[in-house]
């Protein structure tokens, strides 16, 4: 679930009596001169919105990741962000709404099972649902993979460099070993083979884990 803009009652007037408030993403100061009647304001510093009123009745305010402000039916449980370099698909839980006549006080926040991530190819973040790390996840900005923390591709990278120098060693065993009765029953040579293949995939695959990308989480909400 994601969570709604925090509403923030309009501030005092400043020394020239203008009515002001601030913006909910870069905390920059917008005039609110011939503004008062409507429910968002845009900020003149970052181009995002705030809200000034409550949403009209039967909808609800939605701030997206991208800092993209929306405003749905207050019934709704999944919205798509309109931005074509977001396009996330938000899936909303219930939220606490607040009267026009309270002092602002932010929503309560509906924990997401999930963590956020810092993809390791793009740099975006992104929310990961599993709860735990050591996985692999799949970027939804560049659609690349990579692992969530460096544990398992060690584990694995290891793994497989053990199997593979085993398996190089029982071909190696093998050819000094059974090279006479190689020379009578050719078949033999197979076993050389399937042992060496084996030991090449492995260690392919040990270079694969070694430098697979990894992603790191911003912090848990588990």
């Amino acid at each position: 679930a994601e969570l709604p803009p925090p509403y923030t009652a309009i501030a005092s007037p400043d020394a020239s009596g203008v009515p002001v408030i601030n913006c909910r993403v870069c905390q920059s100061l917008i005039n609110l001169d011939g503004k008062l009647h409507q429910h968002v304001v845009k900020c003149t510093v970052c181009n995002e919105a705030t809200p000034i009123k409550n949403p009209p009745s039967g909808k609800k305010y939605v701030r997206c990741q991208c800092n993209c402000l929306l405003i749905c039916k207050d019934t709704s449980r999944k919205i798509g962000c309109p931005r074509p370099n977001c396009r996330r698909i938000i899936t909303l839980g219930p939220v606490m709404l607040i009267p026009e006549e309270q002092p602002a006080q932010p929503a309560l926040p509906v924990q997401p099972d999930g963590t956020r991530v810092v993809c390791g190819h793009c740099g975006n973040t992104f929310l990961w649902m599993e709860l735990r790390f050591n996985t692999l996840a799949k970027c939804p900005h560049c659609k690349k993979i990579s692992s969530v923390g460096s544990a398992l591709p060690r584990r694995r990278c290891c793994a497989y460099i053990t199997i593979g120098m085993i398996c190089i060693f029982i071909g190696v065993g093998l050819t000094v070993g059974t090279q006479d009765f190689a020379r009578q029953f050719h078949a033999t040579y197979v076993s050389w083979a399937i042992a060496y293949l084996l030991g090449l995939i492995c260690l392919i695959r040990a270079c694969y884990w070694g430098a697979i990308k990894v992603s790191y989480p911003e912090h848990s909400f588990a």
